[in-house]
């Protein structure tokens, strides 16, 4: 007789599984801190009324805490060796990827957009004499940080009234500060895409190994039954004797 038992996992699989679920499950814990400092900051401030705001921070929330639970499903399910919970986390990562990936890709022309409110920031604050207290604000903490002056054309967008914020040191170049704004905010904007793929990717093979690991348990193996007999006991055995030379 032969007895069917579960396929057993690779235990290098299983720990690279183990290793990419946890750290899903750790940036799943930290965007849910996230969004209930930003939902207490701004009930505090009185913008819960926005229903832009309401929309965004429901959304951190259903990612982070969906996210969270079926990294712990998947956990579990890996652990105890049990089907049911690596299909649902299968399944929930398989869709939240696709709901995002698609997002990403609404969300490409997010460099360009950068570009284009910096241009509509500078045309609302120009010229800089008759601009509000809050944009020149803005500008002096752009000058100090930036070390330049003025917005395309250096000092000569202030006129005679020059603030001391204007920390240009350039010689050749009157060094203004929307492109040196526009090239940092591009940068960021890379860097940010860049860590959104190589997170989605990650995302990706840790669905992909959890397909891996249901493959490798949904194979049978026959296992021979060890049955004991009494006959065995009362069997007669012979000695052999090797012969002499």
């Amino acid at each position: 007789m032969k007895q069917i038992m579960q396929g057993k996992v690779n235990v290098c699989l299983k720990r690279v599984f183990i290793i990419l679920t946890s750290l899903f499950a750790a940036i799943s814990a930290l965007l849910l801190a996230y969004t209930l400092f930003n939902h207490g900051y701004h009930h505090a401030a009185g913008g819960m009324d926005e229903p832009s705001v309401v929309a965004g921070i429901s959304i951190l929330y259903a990612v982070s805490i969906v996210t969270l639970l079926l990294c712990v499903v998947g956990l579990y399910g890996v652990c105890r060796e049990k089907k049911w919970p690596l299909i649902l986390f299968t399944v929930g990562m398989a869709l939240i990827s696709s709901i995002l990936f698609v997002d990403f890709l609404i969300e490409m022309p997010a460099r360009h957009k950068a570009v284009e409110n910096i241009n509509l920031l500078t045309r609302a604050l120009t010229p800089l004499s008759n601009a509000s207290s809050d944009g020149k604000t803005l500008l002096y903490y752009a000058q100090e940080h930036f070390g330049c002056c003025g917005l395309e054309s250096g000092y000569e967008d202030w006129g005679h009234d020059i603030p001391e914020s204007c920390l240009c040191t350039k010689k050749k170049s009157q060094c203004p500060c929307i492109p040196i704004v526009i090239s940092k905010v591009t940068q960021a904007v890379d860097i940010l895409i860049a860590t959104v793929l190589g997170l989605m990717l990650l995302w990706m093979v840790d669905t992909g190994l959890g397909v891996a690991i249901l493959c490798q348990m949904g194979k049978k193996l026959d296992v021979p039954t060890v049955v004991y007999s009494t006959e065995a006991a009362t069997a007669h055995y012979s000695t052999l004797i090797e012969a002499a030379d």
